[in-house]
């Protein structure tokens, strides 16, 4: 009896030893919050752009950057630009170079759409364009590149938009398709009316609706320091 009187003493002594361990009384005698590893958050960088670059004209369309930032790993650019017409003209291609690093993936969210006037006023759109950079890169210098702005074209919008430029630069070629707008009963489409008789129907249309006639190219290109 009393072996293991001291033996069940023994075990609570170690169990109450172990327990004011785990949890040790601060000087009000009450137990003291667990000590947790402070978390340290990772720093980025972030700075404002001093433009270099001003609008630039290219093939009728001004592009602009109204503003420039980097904020951690991303370099944003909001890019203006007009319209050539009611499309729904986006940026097809854009780039960042840093360096000898050229980045060709990027984001873009719009930010303002103006549409054209009916008096001849041209339209303009505004994107943001995001581009991931890594947080230790050196891009004290950048140069953000839009390459082309393009639209896919509604289908009321072949006769009435897109026909007499791609019929004018089929001719200036010199080949010989013709192009007219028939009345589909849903309204006019365009259609191939002659062709060589060399060429097949499918080489035929991919010339006719080839991305060229849907797309302006630049390159607009912007040149700026990122001040810390």
């Amino acid at each position: 009896m009393g072996t293991r009187f001291l033996l069940f003493v023994s075990v609570l002594v170690v169990a109450i030893l172990a327990c004011s361990s785990l949890n040790p009384l601060d000087q009000s005698g009450q137990p003291a919050a667990p000590s947790a590893t402070p978390f340290i958050s990772e720093s980025y960088p972030t700075a404002e752009a001093a433009l270099v670059s001003p609008n630039q004209v290219i093939s009728g369309i001004e592009v602009s950057v109204e503003h420039a930032w980097l904020e951690g790993k991303q370099v944003y650019a909001d890019v203006c630009y007009t319209l050539p017409d009611s499309s729904d003209w986006t940026i097809w291609k854009a780039g960042l170079r840093y360096g000898e690093v050229d980045v060709q993936e990027y984001g873009a969210t719009l930010i303002s759409l103006q549409e054209p006037g009916a008096e001849g006023q041209a339209g303009q759109r505004c994107d943001r364009l995001e581009f991931y950079v890594p947080p230790d890169a050196e891009i004290s210098t950048v140069t953000i590149r839009v390459e082309s702005i393009g639209s896919y074209p509604r289908e009321d919008e072949y006769c009435t938009i897109y026909m007499p430029k791609i019929q004018q630069s089929l001719n200036e070629r010199g080949v010989a398709i013709t192009l007219e707008c028939v009345d589909s009963g849903g309204g006019p489409i365009m259609q191939i009316s002659s062709k060589p008789e060399a060429m097949s129907q499918e080489e035929a249309e991919q010339l006719v609706y080839s991305d060229e006639f849907f797309t302006v190219k630049g390159p607009w290109e912007f040149t700026f320091d990122l001040l810390q």
